[in-house]
């Protein structure tokens, strides 16, 4: 990929220094030309520096800039930069503009500077108080903040709602301890089952900033690796931040921590712990008692001072895609970072995401993997089982077990207990080739076809609403579709009866299980909530695979062979008996990618077929969806890229009365439509900026209650 086709937002088309530039860039947007200093009500202000740079916390994109405030007397030695504030806004404080003198409510907000001279040439409106000396929001902080606005089309003040916590006064009134000396440079341990395991820790240890993408073996040693590169880093006298999934993780890379470094020189953040105490532990690391801190997505803008390494771990789980607005994901928060601080970048996972290979691809990071000998000694032994089987066996076809999985279970309890991974219901199901199973996609743009409702004819493309009444395979030439399978069995049930004298476990939303003991046992459980086995699981079965293989997602291969090697990877070596039977299609792509343990394979296939047909990552695409009259308005005066490329709109599902809502859905009982935006790469800064632009106009007219939502990036484009 050539440098003049490279995206400058992403480490992986452009580089830090591209990326560095676009976060300088967008703290320059804030700045404003200055005039002369003015006093507020003849009061007494502050002698120097006497205006308040302040940004409010309104979360609205036309009120996304800075407002100046004189700098009272009184509050002149607590007003430093980074200090949370109160100001008087709304009506009132719009005299600071339009020269109104009454009324304005409170509203919190965060001094960003102070300033010898305002821009505005009437009265500045005074700072109402000081909420804490403590100085929270570092510069540091604040141009992450703004980067991942910008990126993301988002505000400021929303950004800094996910990155410092709220306050608790009793936790800024301790003190943090003192810090502790570096650590020594931990051994390579299990990291020299890796190709270039050692060189890295040399490296963070030696105080570099390599950057890698990491294909973990199978097994529980990836926890202690993360914590050895940790404290690797910690070695050179910088700090550390690692971000996982969700708190099971946590606990584990917290005890390897602990283990590996004793108490005291990490701090654990997530969004489960208390506001107080979770408030304290940030603290510690802002005011630099601890250098090293793991967490979940809650922790990707951890104030960690001297950054020498940022690491994620599964960067394809949905936990690390935020929810609240602008919805950013952590992997591109850490590469902002790594950008930013120019530190030491680890992605790590059993499986390989299609944005992880082109971080490889575009060679921004190197592959940090094992040898195909290593990778064949820590996987077990992984079976498949196909249509034909299950139509040669009536019995088995009933229970949805064939008699090769009966045969695996039975085996399996003789040594230890066995996995049953059961997708989750409620996957919207969309056609497929009835003789290959290749998803059917859209001549014009690729979309996923779908049957149209009322029993109409034809088909009709969820992205771009043009419909298809000639379809043919353009892999296997069939003309024939099928529905693609939809929801799971009641397994459970079915696996208790078959084997009454087995304790049946199960792990889920309601209750997820952290480990379960080795004796034998029956464990049931949904993608992601697999409890880790003492001693590892002697077999696992991997039911329903077109389930997850038939989700109406762009990610659907991908995103299966990421949830089944996560479950395989739990279960023992095949030289110790290990066995993994997978129930789908052997022929598929993701299947074979599973047999061979070939994830990183897998993933670069998926990105080149991406690339040839515009798909994300290498293009930038946005959503914006909404009423149909309001999509339509938006998208005509939205001054989009000239090398926009507008899919649709066409309708969302309607979400029913007590449903759970989705991120990007309508509410319930609205119809809405949504348009997909694609740009090339090297457009996606663009594109954000008119989005944010047109939405910001929008909300300054008034207009913006019809209700469009703007998602740059969604996961779910389908």
């Amino acid at each position: 990929m050539s440098s003049e086709n490279e995206d400058p937002e992403r480490p992986a088309e452009a580089g830090p220094p591209e990326q560095l530039a676009l976060i300088r860039e967008s703290v320059r947007k804030a700045e404003v030309p200055r005039a002369k200093p003015r006093t507020w009500r003849g009061a007494a202000l502050a002698e120097e520096l006497p205006v308040a740079r302040v940004l409010v916390d309104k979360g609205v994109l036309h009120l996304d800039r800075y407002f100046d405030y004189a700098v009272p007397a009184e509050l002149d030695a607590d007003a430093q930069p980074g200090v949370r504030v109160r100001v008087r806004f709304g009506a009132g404080r719009h005299r600071v503009r339009d020269g109104r003198r009454e009324g304005g409510g409170l509203i919190d907000g965060f001094l960003v500077e102070r300033l010898a001279e305002s821009d505005y040439s009437g009265p500045l409106a005074a700072l109402a108080q000081v909420v804490s000396p403590e100085r929270v929001l570092s510069e540091e902080l604040l141009g992450l903040a703004r980067a991942v606005a910008d990126r993301y089309a988002g505000s400021l003040a929303d950004v800094l709602q996910l990155a410092v916590p709220p306050r608790s006064a009793r936790a800024e009134q301790r003190a943090s301890a003192e810090p502790l000396p570096p650590p020594a440079a931990p051994e390579a341990g299990s990291w020299a089952r890796y190709e270039r395991g050692g060189a890295f820790l040399e490296a963070l240890a030696s105080g570099g900033a390599p950057r890698a993408v990491w294909n973990a073996l199978p097994g529980p040693e990836w926890s202690d690796e993360l914590a050895r590169a940790v404290a690797a880093t910690l070695a050179s006298g910088r700090g550390a931040l690692v971000v996982v999934p969700d708190g099971r993780a946590v606990a584990r890379v917290d005890a390897a921590l602990t283990s590996l470094l004793g108490e005291g020189r990490h701090a654990v953040l997530t969004a489960d712990a208390g506001p107080e105490k979770r408030y304290r532990e940030w603290l510690a690391v802002r005011r630099g008692a601890v250098r090293a801190v793991v967490g979940t997505r809650a922790a990707m803008f951890a104030p960690v001072q001297d950054l020498g390494l940022v690491a994620i771990w599964d960067d394809g789980d949905d936990s690390h895609s935020e929810q609240h607005a602008p919805q950013p994901h952590a992997r591109e928060v850490l590469l902002l970072r790594a950008a930013q601080d120019k530190c030491a970048f680890l992605l790590g996972s059993w499986s390989c995401t299609v944005e992880a290979a082109q971080l490889v691809e575009s060679g921004w990071a190197r592959p940090l993997v094992a040898g195909r000998e290593q990778v064949r000694a820590a996987a077990p032994l992984v079976r498949t089982v196909g249509d034909t089987d299950l139509a040669r066996d009536e019995a088995a076809r009933a229970a949805r077990l064939p008699t090769l999985a009966w045969q695996v279970v039975r085996e399996g309890l003789r040594h230890g207990p066995v996995l049953v991974q059961v997708p989750r219901r409620g996957y919207v199901p969309r056609m497929a080739c009835a003789n290959c199973r290749a998803p059917a996609r859209c001549r014009h743009c690729a979309g996923p076809l779908e049957a149209q409702e009322s029993g109409a004819a034809g088909l009709r493309c969820g992205w771009c609403a043009r419909e298809e009444n000639a379809w043919h395979c353009p892999e296997c030439g069939g003309f024939r579709l099928r529905a693609q399978v939809v929801g799971a069995r009641r397994t459970a049930e079915e696996l208790g009866r078959a084997f009454p004298a087995v304790p049946v476990r199960t792990s889920g939303r309601e209750q997820v299980l952290d480990t379960v003991p080795g004796a034998p046992a029956l464990v049931v459980s949904t993608p992601g909530a697999e409890p880790v086995a003492e001693g590892g699981y002697a077999a696992a079965l991997l039911l329903d695979g077109w389930a997850m293989l038939g989700r109406p997602d762009l990610r659907a291969g991908e995103d299966a062979l990421r949830r089944w090697i996560a479950a395989a990877a739990l279960v023992r070596p095949q030289g110790a008996g290990g066995t993994v039977v997978a129930l789908a299609e052997p022929t598929l792509r993701p299947v074979q990618a599973l047999v061979r343990w070939d994830p990183v394979g897998h993933a670069v296939r998926e990105l080149g077929e991406r690339a040839e047909l515009g798909f994300p990552p290498v293009s930038r695409m946005a959503a914006v969806s909404g009423p149909a009259e309001a999509v339509t308005e938006f998208l005509r005066t939205a001054e989009l890229p000239r090398e926009a490329e507008v899919l649709g709109p066409v309708p969302l599902p309607v979400t029913g009365a007590g449903q759970p809502r989705r991120v990007g859905a309508p509410p319930p009982g609205e119809h809405w439509q949504r348009a997909l935006v694609r740009v090339p790469p090297g457009s996606g800064a663009a594109l954000a900026a008119a989005l944010k632009a047109a939405q910001a106009a929008r909300m300054a007219k008034g207009t913006a209650e019809a209700g469009v939502r703007v998602r740059i990036d969604p996961p779910d484009i389908g």
